[in-house]
């Protein structure tokens, strides 16, 4: 092979491990979250187990060298789910009998009468 050949195989093996690794990061941000499924709802469920099947399965919408397709349901997912988990806390501070949150810094609080 020629030094131009072999240069296009590293950088084609460099760019494939790069998609794996980034992968293998948002798999991992995405398996974190699964304490919370059962807060986020059906929604936060299917999001969830959706895009890990999606990542495992070798029916891929690009060959599976490619990544990109994994990526972005990963990354996907993980914006949907950050947008769950955002509202459920969101109402979870709304709940009567719970605790304010503090006052922010430079305000002065005063009570409601």
């Amino acid at each position: 092979m020629s030094r131009e050949a072999w240069v296009l195989v590293v950088l084609a093996g460099v760019v494939a491990l790069a998609t794996l690794v980034g992968a293998v990061l948002l798999a991992i941000r995405v398996v974190r979250t699964r304490r919370l499924l059962g807060a986020l709802g059906v929604g936060g469920k299917v999001a969830f187990y959706g895009a890990l099947i999606y990542t495992i399965l070798p029916v891929d919408l690009l060959p599976d060298p490619i990544y990109l397709d994994d990526m972005g349901v990963l990354a996907g997912s993980l914006f949907y789910l950050g947008r769950l988990v955002q509202k459920h806390r969101a109402a979870q501070r709304r709940l009567p009998g719970q605790p304010e949150s503090p006052p922010e810094p430079g305000r002065l609080h005063r009570p409601v009468s």
